[in-house]
């Protein structure tokens, strides 16, 4: 290289460095703390409290304000990936939580990152858009998973959210241990995986034959139109009407005028609410079948996005039980009879139904320790399950 060139390089370092000073001069100073408790720490900790109430927005404040008092806290950038990823950004979630693992110095704040970047791989895997990218989701949160366990063998948040993301998987039996574990350790995240191991135990017990089965068994509560698909696709509902209820005929004479007649009209549609909905099939086999319960409205609506309410399962069930089994007499075998339930009174129009069903095993008190059914509470897609379950092995019978 000549002296010209040598010159040149030199003045181009020299730009470089003096820019790089530059921009460092002028980067925005750390915020002063305004209060006792404005400190990194905090701001994360109520923003995991937002986020979990899903106050996105008020999640996104609370980190940045940790952010502005120490730009490298590392869990801040944890909790601003959460954000983005609940809001479906993955490409911003996932800037943000790189950066979080590469400012994590101390055993907690790397153990957080790799639970972090769990979590963000679950909600990706899960979430149900063509554009984002699921491959190997799971094995990308397996191994973040053993990284964290490295670091800290005994890590509750590790074990709980692994859980999720084998249960987000329908690996039911491995999302169980998980949750298991959780309960062992006995530290954070008691609460939540004992409910966790419990809705797993649910659809284990239940044993979903079908995808949507498995689908509807994560939703905690169900609407008219998961419950239509469930009728259809895990208890087969057609096939059992088929087989248990004789097909009738409409032999009688009919003049060709008037059958000409009939063949001119033009019906309305039972429902004009589903038609571009996923579970169309369904909700018009369950509406042709006529299952109780599960009418379409005289307005011509299905309304399935309408929850599901536990007086209204038993109803349905009972009209189930009833077809099948022939057994008319089941309609009416409790009216006049006591309540034993104190939320639910022997007037109530799913009374019958309700004892019809608890009476059998089918269904039990919501409640246990006061006795309450809970007639106007939702339906958890394993709650639902577990029910059409015992219903199978209640048909048995017949």
């Amino acid at each position: 290289m000549d002296r010209r060139g040598k010159l040149w390089a030199l003045m181009v370092i020299f730009v470089v460095v003096a820019f790089g000073a530059m921009m460092t001069s002028c980067a925005k100073p750390p915020r002063k703390p305004e209060a006792a408790l404005d400190t990194p720490e905090h701001h994360v900790f109520s923003g995991n409290k937002l986020l979990d109430k899903g106050d996105y927005p008020g999640a996104q404040r609370e980190f940045e304000l940790a952010l502005q008092l120490d730009r490298k806290y590392s869990p801040a950038y944890v909790g601003l990936g959460l954000v983005f990823g609940h809001q479906n950004n993955f490409e911003k979630a996932y800037e943000n939580m790189k950066k979080a693992k590469g400012l994590a110095e101390k055993p907690d704040d790397k153990v957080t990152a790799h639970v972090g970047m769990i979590r963000l791989y679950t909600m990706e895997g899960y979430i149900d858009i063509p554009s984002v990218r699921k491959e190997k989701w799971l094995d990308k949160a397996e191994d973040e998973f053993k990284d964290a366990i490295k670091v800290n063998p005994r890590s509750s948040a590790a074990y709980y959210y692994m859980g999720k993301a084998q249960k987000f998987a329908f690996n039911f039996d491995k999302a169980g241990e998980m949750f298991k574990k959780v309960l062992d350790l006995n530290d954070k995240y008691l609460i939540e995986a004992d409910g966790e191991w419990k809705v797993v135990q649910k659809i284990q017990r239940a044993a979903p034959g079908s995808m949507i089965g498995k689908k509807i068994a994560l939703i905690e509560e169900i609407t008219r139109a998961d419950l239509a698909a469930l009728f259809v696709q895990e208890l087969l509902l057609e096939k059992l009407y088929e087989k248990r209820t004789p097909r009738r005929f409409d032999t009688s004479f009919q003049a060709p005028t008037k059958r000409f007649e009939a063949d001119r009209i033009v019906k309305a549609e039972p429902a004009m609410d589903i038609q571009a909905h996923v579970l169309r099939t369904d909700i018009e086999t369950v509406m042709r079948l006529g299952v109780r319960g599960l009418e379409p409205s005289p307005d011509h609506k299905f309304y399935p996005k309408d929850k599901i309410n536990r007086a209204a399962y038993a109803m349905m069930i009972e009209d189930i039980l009833i077809k099948v089994s022939g057994d008319e007499k089941l309609a009416t075998k409790f009216i006049g009879q006591r309540s034993p339930f104190p939320d639910l009174r022997s007037d109530h129009p799913a009374f019958n139904a309700v004892m019809v069903m608890t009476s059998r095993g089918v269904m039990e008190a919501k409640d246990l320790t006061t006795g309450e059914f809970a007639p106007n509470g939702t339906v958890s897609g394993a709650d639902a399950l577990l029910i059409i379950r015992k219903l199978k092995d209640e048909l048995r019978f017949f």
